[in-house]
């Protein structure tokens, strides 16, 4: 059995706010009061701060001087900057990773498994969290700490979220785009990192 996910409070805080600005809880230029979301959340400031501040890092919310926090007016093209360079990333990552995957692709063959769980439920929460696990373990298994740190501060879980859920309404599966993947580590495919550079440009919103 697949162990249940935890999560930081500041985590917790950040999917909150987060499913906000998908759900249009707030609008765009809409302010994001601090204290009432403590309140709320029945939390302190201090890991609301924390979330609020990832997600400027982020540039889904940005502060205005005397203005407080504010959602930013989000366009597909502002999503869909990040991909080149995590594409990039991501197809290091696959070179790097070939032979260990090619030995052992349980791990990914366990994500593809949710996906397919997560696309017939239509969940794409499930579908957002289990296609980031599935090309979180490919760059974990290129073994280079560099390389997953600066993946991982891309905010590709935020990203993909939105992409899912806010700009891709129509139910699409993905477990066998991911499939794939694993069939070419698999086999030792000589251009995986050409196959994993394209799928993830292909996963990128469409303007």
């Amino acid at each position: 059995m697949t162990p249940p996910v935890v999560h930081s409070l500041r985590e917790q805080i950040r999917e909150h706010i987060l499913e906000g600005i998908v759900s249009g809880r707030w609008q765009p230029g809409e302010r994001i009061v601090e204290r009432r979301i403590a309140a709320e959340l029945l939390v302190s400031q201090t890991p609301v701060r924390e979330a609020l501040r990832e997600l400027e890092s982020l540039r889904l919310i940005e502060s205005v001087p005397n203005k407080g926090v504010r959602v930013r007016d989000l366009s597909a093209a502002d999503l869909k900057e990040s991909y080149p360079v995590r594409a990039g990333l991501e197809q290091v990552a696959a070179e790097l990773a070939a032979e260990t995957l090619a030995e052992d692709v349980s791990a990914l063959e366990r994500e593809v498994a949710a996906l397919e769980v997560a696309d017939r439920a239509g969940d794409s929460e499930a579908q957002a969290r289990h296609t980031v696990a599935f090309h979180r373990e490919i760059v974990r298994a290129a073994r280079n700490s560099v390389l997953l740190h600066t993946w991982e501060s891309l905010g590709i879980e935020v990203w993909t979220t939105l992409s899912i859920r806010w700009l891709s309404p129509e139910p699409r599966t993905h477990a066998e785009d991911h499939a794939e993947i694993v069939r070419a580590f698999r086999r030792r495919d000589p251009a995986i990192g050409e196959v994993l550079k394209r799928h993830v440009l292909n996963c990128a919103p469409q303007i």
